[in-house]
C-alpha cells in the first residue's frame, strides 16, 4: 500500500500546489503549505482508508493545515516577500498584473464559505461531490456556493457575466439598490436619422 499511496500522493502535488497558491497568494507560502500537508498525510497514512478519495483527504489536510497556521500567526507580522513594503511603492502598470492583484483582493472579500468552495472546485480541481464532502455540506449547496462566488467575484472585478447582469438589471428595476446594479450597461442611443 505504501508504494501505491506514495505514487498517488506524488501525482496530486501539482493540484495541491495550485490550491495552496490560491489560499496563500504566495509561491513560497504555497510550497511550505504543500510540504506540511504532504508530511502530515505521510505521517497519518495508516489512518487513510483504502478505497476512499485520496485527493479529498489530502485537500482537507492541506486546508486544515492552512487554517491552523493562520490562527497561529494571527498576531505575527512578517514581511518575508515584501508584501507590506510593496504597498508603499507604486503598483506595476502591466494590465494583467493589476487585474491579478484586483482578483486576489476580491477573493479575500468573499465570505469564507464562498472562497473555500470556489478554491476547492476551481483551483484544486475537485469535483463538486468531493468539495461538498470536505466542506460537510450537500452537493447542491456546494454548487450554489461556487456559482454565487463566481458571480460575486465577477461583480467585484467588474466582469460582465450574463447571469450577474440580468440579476443586476432586475434589482435595478425593482429599485433595491444592490451592488450588482453597477453591472448594468446604459443603452446605446440610436444615431439620428439624417436623410
Amino acid at each position: 500500500m505504501a508504494d501505491k499511496f506514495k505514487t498517488e500522493l506524488v501525482a496530486l502535488m501539482p493540484r495541491l500546489r495550485g490550491y495552496a497558491m490560491a489560499l496563500t497568494g504566495s509561491a513560497a507560502e504555497a510550497d511550505d503549505l504543500v510540504q506540511d500537508a504532504l508530511v502530515r498525510a505521510w505521517r497519518f497514512r495508516d489512518s487513510f482508508q483504502e478505497g476512499s478519495n485520496l485527493k479529498a483527504w489530502v485537500c482537507k489536510i492541506l486546508r486544515n493545515t492552512f487554517y491552523t497556521a493562520a490562527v497561529a500567526r494571527r498576531n505575527t507580522v512578517q514581511d518575508v516577500e515584501g508584501k507590506f513594503a510593496a504597498r508603499l511603492s507604486c503598483a506595476p502598470d502591466q494590465e494583467w498584473r493589476l487585474q491579478y492583484s484586483e482578483l486576489l483582493g476580491a477573493l479575500e472579500d468573499l465570505t469564507q464559505d464562498a472562497r473555500d468552495a470556489l478554491l476547492m472546485v476551481v483551483a484544486a480541481g475537485l469535483s463538486y461531490e468531493d468539495a461538498a464532502e470536505i466542506a460537510g455540506c450537500p452537493v447542491g449547496t456546494m454548487k450554489s456556493r461556487v456559482n454565487r462566488a463566481r458571480e460575486q467575484l465577477a461583480e467585484m472585478v467588474d466582469i460582465d457575466l450574463p447571469k450577474a447582469r440580468r440579476r443586476a438589471e432586475k434589482n435595478a428595476r425593482a429599485g433595491t439598490g444592490v451592488r450588482g446594479a453597477s453591472l448594468v450597461r446604459p443603452p446605446i442611443a440610436a444615431a439620428p436619422n439624417v436623410a
